[in-house]
């Protein structure tokens, strides 16, 4: 890998997910709110975005309307903030994406996503024994997810649950068909893992220096920037917060994907928490438009 230390760190703010309400007080649901919260990190030196709207049954039309009435305010205000959705729970090809090129039409979306891969999901049951589903991407659904990105020049948000997913990643890498503007973003488990109301069971890697040199020997020859994130846990009580920023990474904080029982933050106190570290290291803050051109974001 190519990147340097001194290089402008991204901050990536996750903001809502699936979170509710009664697992953080303060997570983002409604419009205004999403609005409210996004300018608060914006301020307080996230440089990318990640949000889900009020519903992810919806699709379509429909979905991107829901994503519309905070997202059209925020670029009005901030024009060059850069974000993206997330995918909807249909799995139908002719509407998973539909909402993701309206919202490109709309209001000049610039970052796409794509799950290369497949995980199991899930939660401990009454004997501490792992229960859930699997959350599937078929090589035909990553091939097509990946094509989508290419054709309308989006720079996609590549999700690396597990070490296989980024073994995808780099075969359409060295295939030369990974769209322009990719990011790996190198999520870890945490203890609570994704979702779950109690510990114990979690996905992936460990949020280990061991782990994180285990992918980064993965990612070594290439250009491919790169960030980290622990769900179910907290980033930056890991190693790999700043371990990453180290070797030229960069950092993936939110309230979707963080959870302590004993503490409920803000996204503005846990990007601002990530920029505390950064300062610390000695890596300066991306500005937008040195995060579009670090990630090779399509003009």
């Amino acid at each position: 890998m190519s990147h340097r230390i001194d290089e402008p760190v991204i901050i990536e703010a996750a903001i809502n997910g699936m979170t509710s309400p009664q697992r953080n007080p303060h997570v983002p649901r409604e419009p205004e709110e999403i609005v409210a919260d996004t300018l608060r990190c914006l301020d307080a030196g996230a440089r990318l975005i990640h949000a889900h709207n009020r519903d992810i049954s919806l699709v379509g039309a429909d979905a991107a309307e829901d994503y519309l009435a905070a997202w059209r305010p925020i670029i009005a205000e901030r024009p060059d903030t850069l974000w993206y959705p997330t995918l909807t729970a249909s799995k139908a090809s002719a509407t998973a994406l539909e909402h993701v090129e309206i919202l490109q039409r709309e209001i000049g979306l610039r970052v796409g996503l794509v799950d290369p891969g497949s995980t199991n999901i899930g939660s401990p049951d009454a004997e501490g024994l792992p229960v859930g589903g699997v959350y599937a991407n078929s090589y035909e659904e990553i091939r097509a997810a990946f094509a989508f990105c290419e054709e309308r020049q989006l720079g996609p948000a590549l999700a690396i649950y597990e070490p296989g997913f980024l073994q995808t990643t780099l075969t359409f890498l060295r295939a030369g068909r990974l769209p322009a503007g990719s990011m790996a973003k190198l999520y870890f488990g945490g203890e609570w893992g994704l979702m779950a109301e109690a510990p114990g069971v979690t996905f992936g890697l460990p949020p280990t220096e061991n782990a994180l040199a285990a992918y980064l020997d993965m990612l070594d020859g290439t250009d491919l920037p790169w960030s980290v994130s622990v769900w179910g846990g907290d980033l930056l009580e890991t190693p790999v917060a700043r371990m990453a920023l180290e070797r030229g990474g960069h950092l993936h904080v939110g309230i979707e994907e963080h959870f302590s029982p004993e503490r409920k933050p803000t996204n503005e106190e846990l990007v601002a928490e990530a920029a505390e570290l950064c300062a610390k290291v000695g890596r300066p803050l991306a500005t937008s438009a040195e995060t579009a051109e670090i990630l090779g974001l399509p003009s």
